[in-house]
């Protein structure tokens, strides 16, 4: 019997029931780490050739773990979680547990374009001047918070489920990325002066990891494992976090458990702009690279949208600063009337930090697109001790990135989403993008602007309905990929 002849309610108890006996019967098979999820999907997931959703990333393994979570039955929410938890492996240039970020989700249906969650950046307390590396002070690890309130809010699965890939990965080991020994590259002299980092990504010959090595991340794969047997909560309130606070005090990151205890993500309505019978939900401030999507997404022609949108967003944050004034849904009221007002004008922004992107949907309609980035490439160029994650950079010393990201809606269907990062362009090739997919034109592997990149989907039908007509696409000067609907 396929799985959606099911009533929910009974699906729900058979795989509860199912995974309890799953969990015993594989408890003495030494040597091997099963995912009750892999299991059960041979019985209720998509069957082969089925439509199940459409997958794009920075980062290629990424991609191939959120395509993985939907092939096993889980949704868009899932899978998203899965490849954020991913990237803390395969890109811990852009995206470690240490890092920061901001997801749009959306399912048919949901009203004012879905939801916005938000964990960027958050500072912790000050080190002291004669503390080691006290010029690198951490940011508060907000990742696995904010993937965790995204997805209890639009997840289908156990959130313990969707952490093995990551865990396997790290164990494993994986074939560095030309994204990541791009990053490597760049920043080898200095990031490799660190102990930590040095025994983690460096050869033997001494140089840092190039395009194809393998890299081994023990440390890491032990935190991510701690993660999925006890919860996140113990990253921020457990014997995980007192680990990572003591790791980052030895490399002069300056995080005590309080930073931990009160750094909380939060779920926000995002901004909205309408186009025709199309809704265009993008991320809100603090996310301002939302604010300078719509604002480009709004703009006459796409010669001048990228000047438009990084002035727009110079002109927020001097009025309201990196971390506005006012709170929750009311910060995003202000925001949106900044927009209608036709933004701001004048100004520009300075060298941003470096992100990374992803978006994922699913045959259902529901989707998700994430902005992440630790504020700096390696963040502090730091790793907290034996947990193996790399410092995010306190944006307390570094201005924020543009976190940005998109997604349309037509009635009660999904239609397209967009994620951007490349530096000052980010939020720019996010709204000509979406721009241009709601005119009719195809995400295609083309340059957007010179240095924005883009993770889109686009669905000209509409989600629920021919997913067949999807497709995806990740900027061709990455090393990224894109996978369509089946």
């Amino acid at each position: 019997m396929p799985e959606h002849s099911i009533p929910p309610v009974a699906r729900r108890y058979m795989r509860t029931a199912l995974s309890a006996v799953l969990a015993i019967s594989v408890a003495g098979c030494a040597g091997h780490r099963y995912s009750p999820m892999r299991l059960v999907s041979h019985m209720f997931g998509p069957s082969p050739g089925a439509l199940i959703g459409t997958v794009s990333s920075d980062e290629p393994q990424a991609t191939l773990v959120g395509r993985d979570i939907l092939q096993r039955g889980g949704n868009a929410a899932d899978a998203a979680t899965a490849m954020g938890l991913a990237l803390s492996v395969t890109l811990p240039s852009r995206a470690s547990l240490g890092s920061g970020g901001a997801c749009l989700a959306y399912r048919p249906g949901d009203q004012n374009g879905g939801r916005a969650f938000m964990f960027l950046p958050v500072a912790g307390t000050v080190t002291a001047p004669d503390m080691p590396h006290a010029d690198r002070p951490a940011a508060v690890p907000m990742l696995a918070r904010g993937l965790y309130l995204m997805h209890l809010q639009y997840g289908s699965a156990a959130f313990s489920e969707l952490v093995p890939d990551a865990i396997a990965l790290a164990a494993n080991g994986i074939n560095v990325s030309r994204q990541l020994a791009g990053d490597l590259a760049a920043v080898q002299v200095p990031l490799l002066a660190d102990p930590g980092i040095r025994a983690v990504f460096s050869r033997s010959d001494g140089k840092a990891l190039a395009e194809g090595d393998a890299l081994v991340q023990t440390h890491l794969s032990g935190a991510l494992d701690q993660i999925r047997s006890m919860g996140v909560g113990d990253l921020y309130n457990g014997a995980l976090g007192q680990s990572f606070v003591a790791g980052s005090q030895g490399a002069g990151g300056g995080l005590q458990m309080s930073d931990m205890r009160s750094a909380i993500p939060s779920e926000r309505l995002p901004l909205s702009l309408s186009s025709g019978e199309t809704q265009v939900a993008f991320l809100p401030p603090p996310a301002d690279g939302g604010l300078g999507s719509a604002v480009a997404f709004r703009a006459a022609s796409s010669s001048d949208a990228a000047t438009r949108a990084q002035a727009s967003i110079a002109a927020w944050r001097a009025q309201n600063g990196n971390h506005a004034s006012g709170t929750g849904d009311d910060m995003t009221a202000r925001a949106q009337a900044f927009v209608n007002g036709g933004g701001g004008s004048g100004g520009g922004l300075p060298s941003l930090p470096a992100s990374t992107s992803f978006t994922v949907v699913d045959h259902s309609g529901m989707a998700v697109a994430c902005s992440l980035s630790m504020d700096n490439l390696f963040g502090t160029g730091r790793m907290a001790g034996n947990t193996g994650i790399v410092l995010g950079a306190s944006p307390a010393r570094l201005p924020l990135p543009l976190f940005t990201a998109a997604i349309a809606s037509q009635g009660r269907a999904f239609r397209a989403a967009a994620a951007g990062s490349g530096q000052n362009d980010a939020a720019a090739a996010v709204g000509i993008a979406m721009r241009q997919i709601l005119a009719g034109q195809t995400p295609d592997a083309h340059p957007v602007t010179a240095q924005g990149r883009i993770n889109a989907v686009s669905c000209p039908h509409g989600l629920p309905g021919d997913a067949s007509t999807c497709t995806a696409a990740t900027d061709p000067r990455g090393a990224g990929l894109a996978m369509g609907p089946r």
